[in-house]
């Protein structure tokens, strides 16, 4: 594959600890959740960003599926719900809710585009026959 783009991030303390982009654009500070065993506390957890990334490649995904459509959104809105549990055979995996609003368009064309979008984004390629993943058009 032909990398267009990279980014490198470092971790220190791992769920507890603090991450930052090599280019000094994101610094955070992590805290484990109580629900995992943690203290909880201010601190993001890896979910936290994994939603935030999501859901700003699938709006740009729409995006650019709309644009092969010569059709232009400027009202994309998409929240992404990340969920991390216990599978069937006990390791820890993922579940992810999309839910997407684009009301430029008829719900049967949104559905058509996110239905696109999902086929292109970075993030959903990634995580094809790992992750479950919902998609709602709201």
């Amino acid at each position: 594959m032909e990398v267009l783009y990279s980014e490198k991030a470092t971790t220190k303390g791992g769920r507890n600890g603090h991450g930052e982009t090599e280019d000094g654009k994101v610094k955070v500070d992590f805290s484990l959740p109580k629900q995992l065993g943690g203290a909880g506390g201010e601190g993001a957890t890896p979910e936290h960003l994994f939603a935030v990334g999501y859901s700003a490649c699938f709006g740009s995904a729409l995006q650019y599926v709309a644009g092969l459509q010569k059709k232009r959104l400027t009202d994309i809105n998409v929240s992404a719900n990340v969920g991390i549990g216990r599978n069937e055979g006990g390791a820890l995996g993922f579940t992810i809710q999309l839910d997407v609003s684009l009301p430029e368009v008829s719900r049967e064309e949104a559905e058509k585009l996110v239905g696109a979008a999902h086929q292109v984004c970075p993030y959903s390629n990634a995580i094809r026959g790992n992750v479950p993943v919902t998609i709602t058009v709201v």
